[in-house]
């Protein structure tokens, strides 16, 4: 048979299709004879062709790794014998790889103490004398540990002194990248035993990769990752060592004779290592030499001729960030603005900025101004308090630049300061709105790639402008709408068209005015069906959508039932996912404002977006192995599912590195697939819930789909799915509220015992951030409407409680639980909520301590307010909050005193709820929290704070009028009204002025004339809820009738329109 068999794998490399697919036939047929694997043993011996023995060594691996069960015991132990055997006398290198792969895979199947020849064989060859044996023995180690690290463990302190040694072996670089290669596949897996042997060894590895980049940059770069291992598993190994691997990585970062993805590996492992060790690389006095060797790197100038490719013309900004030693470099400043404390980084880092910024060299200036750029996430709070003015001053003077490098640089250190200074870099908005709708008038529109960038900087910033948009709006609405009707070049457009919603989202109904010449505009590209218009028609989608959201209920309803079939129209005719998906957000932005329109369309909204979730299109399964190898699976998948991805060529005989994939790693999904996933669940959603009764025959097919989506490979798509799943509780919560049939309350409850078990279970087994954030987000509002129905099941308030209490733990999360505990505060008695809240409560007071950062402290007094606040309206409220007061109280009076306005403002808050909650049983401590307050409204400047204590001391008032000493607080209180900033209390201040003129007239009538004016600001306010309004409109009429001189005195000294809706207020009856 091994004739017949060699023959056959020599057709399988003929450049002929038929014979190959004859050859192919007849080994499927070989297959079938249990001699195979003999067989194929003899070829992968004997044969003279390195080819075919590279074929059958192939072959066979595949065959072990499917089948091993099925080769029997005899046929096992040959081979066990002969792969090695063939190993040792293997000359060419590529054969030699395969048989090495081979033999992992079959050390998978039988652990290393029963092959005791593989480690003899091992032991023999990686200390043999001959330079060539030590290498192919090392590839052989490689294979097999890289793919059963844990097994050899009993092995590791042996191999440890071997790597010792060949690390030594400076002349042998090719044994130097298989040892580093194998130390990085065991790194994971040492324990305490091993540390002092890695640690020692670190120094000789640092020399051998010094010569190991003098053969082989590539392998150089690879092996540069058992940097990354070590940090990542052990990062106490290399602390003793920090300072010589710094300077190793920097001397290779900055060398420029050197490649660029080896100066990028050298680069990317500093800022690992910052995120990992920030204070070491502080403590070890790093900073500086690190901030030397960077700057200039990132201040360098391209070749001559050549640019930075964030600068050629056709860069889109959307570009791969991180493959050049320039964009590693700004990464570790990046990195460690987000990990040091800024006072100790900006120290070091300011001169050297600053230098680069009064540079006459324009790649020193653009350098300058990236810098300031990557500091603004992580640095926020220190430059948005210390140096926004400034930073703002120089980005400024950019724009002015003669040099469009620098310019660009400008324009996106704009745009990153819009994103995350905010809202301090709003109020700018005299100066830098005027200057930017300067730059884009100026602009050349041929240089489309710049006029990108301009857009960028310009919407980032109007985005979060609100009200302060309106002098701006007419030259800006005249240059979008010039850009619509006159661009030539669609991508023009398409960057118009974006800016308009973005202009949308901050003016809302300011854009009344403007919105018929948009909306035409917009209809126009929306029903071409040409393939150019493609990305100009989902951004005007897109913009629609913002429109629908912003422009006002009654603008919009009109056009509502046209813009539907618009979408319906053009997905009709198009078959692109990226359109589809800009019409389901379209469809649901309408279903917030015209329900109705979508009614007798959602049969086949719906049917478009259950298609586009069940469908696999743009999913590519890597999963068939090479054509040539269909036979070795054709038996049955049992074993194992190992989606490993063969050659998908005849020539499979490359020198193939094959990685272990598990489990779903086995297929891609192109992006724009994802994406329309994500849309289609987010949209459902919200559809559900916006059209009620009206999706309920959809309720269940969209339930059982998006459901199936809760492990899709691709974490957006599984977080949409969540967020979706909470939508439909509530949407449900909502139908039964409206129409309370027993039917509509059990569909709730049976939906609410599905999707709550699968939260909780979710947050602990998820590895992804971002999904398990946007399921505690979707978890709270769900509980926030459907409160206690979302406890009916006796198991529910611990678990949830639980996952609140481990989500505390973890920074990134910590704000959704703190919203969470409230919320479950709010939703159950408050005995029964108790004992959950005892076991919270010490971490969230753990935050409030001045050695906390000030997010922290806002953050746990904050939430101390909100627990107490839920508590006020919950049955056993009160004795829980009365209980709990001598622990929280000390807490919250120390808050009063912070340095920083919004602990003050949320401990104020607080003090106030906790007077409402407990009632009674604080009156005793009234005298206490009377003086802080008093001594705080002399002293008090923020705007925020001072409405917050009027509001604190009227829950005071409110909830034990008899411990109050009115004369004198009550005139204190109405000196500092109307509120300034927090409008929301203006429930409180009036309700409780209502009851004091019930209890005590004659004093609120002798301080009559503030609060007319406090009236006068109320009444009509917008910003006002109406219940308070009203509250306020009965008062003045109560004034009106029975004290009309007084009243009529304190109207007659208000300013004119003051005066009149206070007029329209008495007369309405």
């Amino acid at each position: 048979m091994t004739e017949q068999l060699e023959q056959i794998l020599s057709q399988l490399t003929q450049p002929d299709n038929a014979i190959i697919q004859q050859a192919t036939a007849q080994l499927k047929q070989a297959f079938k004879d249990p001699a195979i694997i003999p067989a194929l043993c003899a070829v992968m011996s004997g044969s003279q062709n390195p080819q075919i023995r590279q074929s059958a060594a192939v072959m066979l691996r595949l065959r072990v790794k499917k089948h091993w069960k099925k080769i029997s015991p005899d046929d096992r132990e040959s081979l066990k014998a002969v792969v090695l055997q063939a190993f040792m006398q293997e000359t060419e290198h590529t054969v030699q790889h395969s048989l090495s792969q081979l033999c992992a895979v079959m050390v998978k199947h039988e652990t290393p103490d029963r092959w005791p020849a593989l480690l003899q064989l091992l032991n023999q060859s990686t200390k043999s004398s001959n330079p060539h044996d030590r290498q192919v023995g090392l590839l052989l180690l490689n294979k097999v540990m890289e793919s059963n690290p844990e097994p050899f463990k009993p092995h590791y302190c042996q191999l440890l002194q071997l790597f010792s040694t060949v690390l030594q072996d400076h002349n042998n670089p090719t044994a130097l990248y298989y040892c580093i290669l194998t130390l990085t596949a065991i790194t994971a897996y040492t324990g305490t035993e091993e540390m002092h042997q890695m640690r020692s060894i670190i120094p000789s590895l640092i020399v051998a990769l010094k010569h190991l980049i003098k053969a082989d940059q590539d392998q150089a770069s690879e092996a540069m990752e058992v940097f990354n291992e070590l940090m990542e598993s052990e990062v106490s190994i290399i602390v003793p060592h920090v300072v010589d691997i710094v300077r190793f990585c920097l001397e290779v970062g900055s060398d420029t004779a050197l490649s660029d993805s080896l100066r990028v590996k050298a680069l990317s492992c500093i800022a690992f290592l910052i995120k990992l060790k920030s204070k070491t690389v502080l403590k070890q006095k790093l900073l500086t030499p690190i901030l030397q060797a960077i700057f200039p790197v990132l201040v360098a100038a391209p070749p001559p001729g050549e640019q930075d490719p964030e600068d050629e013309e056709d860069d889109t900004g959307d570009g791969a960030e991180n493959d050049n030693p320039k964009h590693c470099a700004a990464q570790i400043i990046d990195t460690m603005a987000l990990h040091m404390p800024p006072e100790k980084l900006f120290q070091q880092l300011m001169p050297l900025t600053q230098a680069c910024l009064a540079s006459e060299n324009p790649y020193q200036r653009k350098g300058g101004l990236m810098c300031l750029a990557v500091l603004a996430e992580g640095c926020a709070d220190h430059i948005r308090t210390k140096m926004l003015s400034s930073v703002l001053q120089t980005v400024c003077q950019s724009l002015s630049d003669t040099n469009q490098v620098v310019r660009s640089a400008g324009l996106f250190a704009l745009g990153q300061f819009s994103e995350h200074l905010q809202p301090e870099v709003s109020k700018y908005c005299a100066e830098l709105m005027p200057l930017l709708l300067d730059y884009l008038s100026s602009l050349n529109e041929a240089k489309v790639g710049h006029v990108t960038k301009a857009f960028y900087a310009l919407e980032n910033f109007m985005e979060n402008l609100g009200a302060d948009i309106e002098p701006y709006l007419p030259t800006l609405m005249e240059t979008m709408l010039s850009a619509l009707n006159n661009a030539e070049n669609l991508k023009i457009k398409e960057l118009a068209v974006s800016a308009i919603g973005a202009i949308a989202n901050a003016a809302k109904e300011l854009l009344v005015p403007y919105f018929p010449p948009v909306i035409e505009s917009l209809k126009g590209f929306l029903t071409a069906t040409t393939e150019e218009m493609r990305a100009l028609q989902t951004q005007s989608l897109d913009t629609l959508s913002v429109l629908a959201r912003t422009i006002g209920n009654d603008v919009f309803s009109p056009l509502a039932a046209e813009c539907v079939q618009l979408g319906l129209n053009l997905t009709d005719a198009i078959d692109d996912p990226d359109l589809r998906r800009c019409t389901y957000s379209l469809y649901s932005a309408v279903s917030t404002v015209s329900p109705d329109c979508l009614t007798p369309h959602l049969t086949a909204i719906t049917t478009v977006m259950l298609l586009a979730l069940k469908s696999n299109e743009g999913i590519t399964a890597h999963l068939e192995e090479d054509k040539t190898f269909v036979l070795l699976d054709d038996d049955d998948d049992d074993d194992e599912n190992d989606n490993n991805e063969e050659e998908k060529d005849v020539d499979f005989l490359e020198d193939e590195t094959e990685t272990e994939v598990h489990d779903i790693a086995g297929f891609s999904v192109e992006n724009a697939y994802i994406d329309e996933k994500e849309d289609a669940c987010d949209a459902l959603g919200e559809i559900a819930f916006s059209t009620g009764a009206a999706f309920q025959p959809f309720l269940e097919s969209s339930f059982q789909q998006v459901y199936e989506m809760r492990d899709f490979p691709h974490e957006d798509v599984r977080r949409a799915a969540f967020g979706a799943m909470g939508q439909f509780c509530r949407a449900q919560h909502k139908v039964w509220k409206e129409n309370p049939t027993e039917a509509n309350h059990q569909a709730l409850l049976k939906l609410l015992d599905v999707v709550l078990p699968c939260f909780v279970e979710t947050v602990r087994a998820e590895h992804e951030r971002q999904v398990v954030m946007g399921i505690l987000e979707t978890m709270n509002n769900v509980i926030k409407s459907c409160k206690e129905e979302a406890f009916q099941n006796p198991s529910r308030l611990k678990e949830i409680s639980h996952v609140i209490r481990d989500a505390e733990y973890d920074a990134m999360l910590q704000e959704f639980a703190g919203e969470g505990i409230p919320l479950l505060a709010s939703s159950v008695p408050a005995d029964n909520f108790a004992p959950f809240l005892n076991d919270l409560l010490p971490l969230i007071m753990s935050k409030a301590k001045s050695s906390c950062t000030v997010a922290d402290r806002s953050f746990s007094v904050g939430t101390i307010g909100e627990i107490l606040q839920a508590l006020v309206s919950v049955p056993g409220g009160r004795g829980v909050a009365g209980r709990l007061s001598n622990r929280l109280l000390p807490v919250l009076v120390a808050g009063v005193r912070d340095s920083d306005a919004e602990v003050r403002n949320n401990s104020v808050f607080g003090l106030g709820c906790l007077a409402q909650a407990a009632g009674p049983i604080v009156v005793s401590d009234y005298p206490m929290m009377l003086s802080v307050f008093s001594n705080m409204l002399t002293k008090e400047s923020d705007l925020r704070v001072i409405d917050n204590l009027c509001a604190a001391l009227c829950r005071m008032i409110l909830s034990n009028v008899e411990a109050v000493p009115l004369e004198q607080v009550v005139p204190a209180l109405v000196a500092r009204l109307p509120l300034k900033e927090d409008m929301e209390e203006n429930k409180t201040v009036f309700n409780c002025l209502a009851m004091l003129y019930t209890n005590s007239p004659a004093l609120v009538v002798k301080l009559m004339k503030p609060i007319v004016a406090a009236s006068s600001h109320v009444i009509g306010n917008k910003n006002v809820d109406k219940e308070t309004q009203n509250t306020s409109a009965l008062l003045m009429k109560e004034f009106a009738q029975r004290h009309s001189a007084d009243f009529q005195a304190a109207v007659t000294s208000l300013p004119g329109e003051e005066q009149a809706k206070l007029g329209a207020v008495i007369s309405a009856s």
